[in-house]
């Protein structure tokens, strides 16, 4: 299953998002604590399918949950233009459906680095953003696993839609490497797996360097040689002996072959496996009239792949540490 239709559900979800603190960054924590006590109320089938996702994943590494309750545009506040989010701002029901499932899945986390190390951020296009952050909207932000240089990079990458782009033309790709696995050849597998290559870093994470080159170590496939986690930028993963590089070309023309389109609209949450995707973001054209595209983004780790080591807390805010 890759789409759960969940307008059967919207009663019950809106009930549970009332039952949550109305300003949730006054006191993360107890609203984090809120969510996970709702998240065992959740409606029967969507527990079942965020478990079994939680669990086992699935071939296109994704899950959608489509048709969550959401604001009527007229109620919705104008997107916003800075970062981070004032600590007053009322509950939006998108930000507590992320509460509510991403409880179900487990750790909501914040990068110290990162937006300042929030959890919640708002995602938006901005008109001077790098052209490697997540706030560009009329370049391609090229395919990445999210933070596949940080040791503890997130399980889940969850994205809601409070408000999509004017034209709707706006997609997340998203490639599985359980799709992309069958078209590479024995010997570019057996190249790319356990191999570690040379990596550079998101800006935030450069520590005020312009450019501190590859800090990082990231090994493209690892885990079961059968089943395996994926560690991929297109930007920034930077291969040094001839041999790496064909492979690591091989395995980005095979996710090109296996790439899926996802539209998000309001009411939409995107629940992306983190370990077996990577993913990207196509061109859009802003109006800048406070009706753009407003996402909301929150980071989720699991005991999966050594991320939680035991004591961890939902809202933690973590260092980095690059992988090496």
């Amino acid at each position: 299953m890759t789409v759960v239709d969940c307008t059967a559900f919207a009663g019950e979800l809106r009930a549970l998002a009332a039952r949550l603190p109305q300003t949730p960054r006054a006191d993360l924590d107890a609203f984090l604590e809120s969510a996970q006590t709702a998240a065992t109320a959740l409606p029967g089938a969507l527990a079942t399918a965020l478990d079994t996702f939680n669990a086992e994943g699935n071939q296109d590494g994704y899950l959608m949950l489509r048709g969550l309750p959401v604001e009527d545009e007229a109620a919705l506040p104008p997107t916003p233009t800075s970062t981070p989010a004032p600590t007053d701002r009322p509950l939006l029901t998108m930000e507590a459906m992320l509460g509510v499932v991403g409880r179900r899945l487990g750790l909501h986390t914040g990068y110290k680095e990162l937006r300042a190390g929030t959890v919640y951020h708002d995602v938006y296009p901005s008109p001077d953003a790098h052209y490697l952050s997540s706030e560009t909207s009329e370049t391609l932000l090229e395919f990445h696993t999210e933070m596949a240089y940080h040791v503890l990079q997130p399980n889940y990458v969850m994205l809601a839609c409070t408000r999509a782009d004017h034209e709707r033309t706006a997609a997340t790709l998203v490639a599985s490497v359980r799709k992309a696995l069958p078209l590479l050849s024995a010997e570019v597998r057996e190249r790319l797996f356990g191999r570690k290559m040379p990596c550079c870093v998101d800006v935030s994470f450069r520590g005020g360097v312009p450019d501190p080159g590859a800090i990082a170590q990231v090994t493209p496939l690892y885990g079961d040689p059968g089943d395996p986690f994926i560690g991929y930028d297109r930007e920034l993963l930077t291969p040094d002996v001839p041999e790496d590089v064909a492979a690591v070309a091989a395995l980005s023309k095979a996710l090109d072959e296996v790439t899926e389109a996802v539209y998000l609209t309001p009411g939409d949450v995107l629940i992306v496996d983190n370990f077996r995707t990577t993913h990207a973001r196509t061109p859009f054209s802003p109006r800048w009239d406070g009706r753009d595209r407003w996402l909301h983004r929150v980071y989720i780790r699991t005991p999966r792949n050594g991320q939680l080591s035991g004591g961890e807390r939902a809202g933690d805010v973590v260092a980095f540490t690059p992988r090496g």
